[in-house]
């Protein structure tokens, strides 16, 4: 077990980040710890924890900004804003139950380093889309700020996108800021029954081609729909939220588009919410709903999602469901030596997209690709740009791809 630094502030950061660089010390950067257990193994000598850096800073509902430490709880920030009637737009998903860890452990760092989204994603866009600025230490022991407190600000580059999904591989974040966003009035939930996977991604691909401002669009299979209290059978679920009034008419103008689908039934507020915490969650694939198998996360254009869904089912045993109306599949798999890396891999590169290896033994992480492969052109880009951050490799060092 390596020995941990837990600082108190961004000063302490700033001195752990340059004892280790001057001692030679690889560190391993921790929020709150609840996705620890994605990427490869952590090769690192020493833990830097952030969770003593919490609290929030500013809020000025107003102007729909929010700063905080970087350590602090996702959960926190979220019943805040909430008792304001606001929300965190980008909807970040708890995998607690996915890694087998505890719930409610995410920290604002952590989701921000990660660039996680959940089913508004196809609404309101990812995290890095509500990123406005930041501070943090980089791997050469310097502190350094980006971006501000304003929805509009262009000066200098938005280093919010590199920093968005790097996942602490290129400095130690210490706050940030984000825009929050006005939360629905209510919600509810049009369900269509029985479909395959491909008549539902045709369904949900009609659907968000019509002014509706559908917020979800999910498919579950039979299988993987009866993990969730109260769903029967393979379900289509597209969500409507905002005034009453307003979700009256799209719900007209949606249920006649997709009557030749099947029958179309309503699911009121409270349960839809429930089934959409359920799918952002991923709940059905939950450690203890699925043991031991490999969990991937596939993105892809939500069109071919059922073609590449098909090829994988037909070569290995597999589990799935959609999201993102097709262009997000969550997919477990039988285990095996190499988590069903190279059948994933190759259906990927002949349909389009990368997937993401979540959850599979150390063993397993260390010895295939966790994150998608690089082109050349790219990976170069990426390794200049973790030299101009981190020189020496000290942060996260190998958790995103081996050497680097």
């Amino acid at each position: 077990m390596t020995d941990t630094l837990k600082p108190r502030d961004s000063k302490d950061v700033e001195d752990a980040v340059q004892w280790a660089l001057a001692d030679g010390k690889a560190l391993e950067i921790v929020g709150g710890g609840s996705k620890r257990a994605i990427g490869r193994p952590a090769q690192t000598d020493l833990t830097l924890d952030l969770s003593g850096l919490s609290g929030v800073t500013l809020y000025e509902p107003e102007e729909l900004v929010l700063t905080a430490k970087a350590g602090t709880p996702l959960a926190e920030i979220e019943a805040l804003v909430a008792a304001r009637g606001q929300m965190l737009a980008f909807e970040p998903p708890d995998y607690g139950g996915v890694l087998g860890g505890e719930r409610a452990h995410a920290t604002l760092g952590g989701v921000l380093a990660a660039n996680l989204a959940g089913p508004r994603r196809i609404k309101a866009g990812a995290a890095r889309d509500h990123f406005l600025g930041f501070s943090a230490v980089s791997g050469r022991g310097e502190a350094f700020k980006s971006g501000g407190r304003v929805v509009k600000n262009v000066t200098g580059y938005d280093l919010c996108k590199l920093m968005a999904g790097s996942w602490g591989t290129l400095a130690v974040m210490t706050e940030a800021t984000i825009k929050v966003l006005p939360a629905p009035e209510t919600e509810e939930t049009l369900v269509i029954l029985g479909l395959d996977d491909a008549g539902a991604v045709r369904a949900m691909s009609a659907a968000m081609g019509l002014p509706c401002e559908v917020s979800g669009a999910a498919h579950l299979p039979a299988p993987v729909a009866r993990r969730i209290p109260g769903a029967a059978g393979a379900t289509t679920a597209l969500r409507l939220d905002g005034v009453p009034a307003s979700i009256a008419h799209r719900r007209e103008v949606l249920a006649a588009a997709l009557k030749s689908y099947g029958p179309v039934t309503v699911v009121p507020a409270e349960k839809s919410r429930q089934l959409w915490q359920a799918i952002r969650d991923v709940v059905p694939f939950a450690a203890g709903a699925t043991g031991t198998r490999p969990l991937w996360r596939i993105s892809t254009a939500p069109a071919g999602g059922a073609a590449l869904a098909a090829m994988l089912a037909g070569e290995i045993d597999a589990e799935l469901f959609y999201d993102w109306a097709g262009g997000l599949i969550w997919i477990a798999l039988a285990p095996t030596d190499d988590a069903g890396a190279g059948q994933l891999r190759r259906a990927v590169r002949q349909h389009g997209g990368h997937a993401t290896l979540i959850r599979a033994p150390a063993s397993v992480r260390a010895a295939v690709d966790v994150f998608e492969p690089e082109q050349p052109a790219l990976a170069a880009l990426t390794r200049r740009v973790k030299e101009s951050f981190d020189p020496k490799g000290m942060l996260n060092p190998g958790r995103m791809r081996a050497g680097a």
